[in-house]
């Protein structure tokens, strides 16, 4: 179980336990609250919430805590993976009860037993009062992310295949060589690879998986590229969640052209905008800006060691 040892007492009406996938739905609606709240709309759905509670890498059991109000209602979550990152949501009517605070003492306490000796976590980078609660408390940015957007009120003008390279739109049987070349593609910045059976669930296994949006390149019957897109329910726009050149292919207009597909399909299926996101560590925020798509939101990845 949650191990609550040398934490404060929950403010008065609360009370806490840990979270099961059952719990998806309850955690669904506040985290949909939150962004409505800091965004005015919702991009989260149930099923990256149940993806999130069965990541291999986490036991829902001893990382994960749920805080209830007197309802029963969920008043605040947070779960630690790893011992190294983590997260912690508060819903906006229940604010200002130091909630947030003993979420976050919880998530180092967890992460030190775990064996973590630097803890992070990701906060939109207009959540202030999120940004400063990790500030006061000695998290510092080492990493910034953006989402990109681009409007679609036409079809773009499709790109020529560079020699030897050919496109199409994604099949079945394709999943296992997607997840090569996006996992081999982002070694260079990530601190350990994915085993599918944790990348499948966000990707090729997300409730709003479009393969007839995403589109795979090759070039000598292999697999070079992938743009994974999601077609996201309600709002009228995709987002592509893996966009990923094998090393030795880059830089011959390979990513180029996969979005451009990509975004020639969503304008045909009526949609009227494409997002995605990029770091800074990927250096590849020029690209994404030299094909018209522009920066729509950033946060920040905050880090701070822990002592023993």
């Amino acid at each position: 179980m949650t191990d609550l040892a040398g934490l404060p007492p929950l403010p008065a009406h609360y009370r806490s336990g840990p979270a099961a996938v059952a719990d998806a739905p309850a955690v669904a609606r506040l985290v949909a609250a939150c962004e409505r709240d800091l965004l005015g709309r919702t991009e989260s759905t149930p099923g990256e919430i149940a993806a999130d509670l069965a990541h291999p890498g986490l036991d829902p059991a001893r990382d994960t805590l749920l805080v209830r109000d007197g309802r029963g209602e969920v008043a605040g979550w947070a779960w630690v993976r790893g011992g190294r990152r983590s997260r912690v949501d508060v819903h906006p009517g229940h604010r200002g009860a130091g909630l947030g605070g003993w979420l976050l003492d919880w998530t180092e306490e967890r992460a030190r037993r775990a064996g973590g000796e630097r803890l992070a976590q990701a906060v939109e980078d207009g959540d202030r009062a999120a940004v400063g609660l990790l500030r006061s408390r000695g998290y510092l940015p080492f990493v910034s992310q953006w989402q990109l957007g681009i409007a679609l009120p036409a079809a773009p003008v499709a790109a020529v295949p560079p020699p030897g390279v050919s496109v199409r739109p994604f099949r079945p049987g394709d999943e296992r060589a997607a997840h090569r070349v996006t996992e081999d593609a982002f070694d260079e910045w990530q601190v350990r690879r994915s085993p599918y059976e944790e990348w499948a669930p966000r990707t090729v296994g997300h409730d709003s998986f479009a393969p007839a949006l995403s589109r795979v390149a090759f070039a000598g019957g292999e697999m070079v590229g992938a743009a994974l897109a999601l077609d996201v329910p309600d709002c009228g726009e995709g987002l592509v969640e893996r966009l990923a050149v094998r090393r030795d292919h880059r830089h011959r207009g390979i990513a180029r052209l996969l979005l451009g597909e990509v975004f020639g399909a969503l304008h045909r299926h009526g949609r009227e905008r494409c997002t995605l996101w990029t770091h800074s560590e990927t250096g590849a925020l020029p690209l994404y800006e030299r094909l018209g798509m522009t920066v729509r939101r950033t946060s920040s990845m905050y880090g701070k060691a822990l002592e023993a």
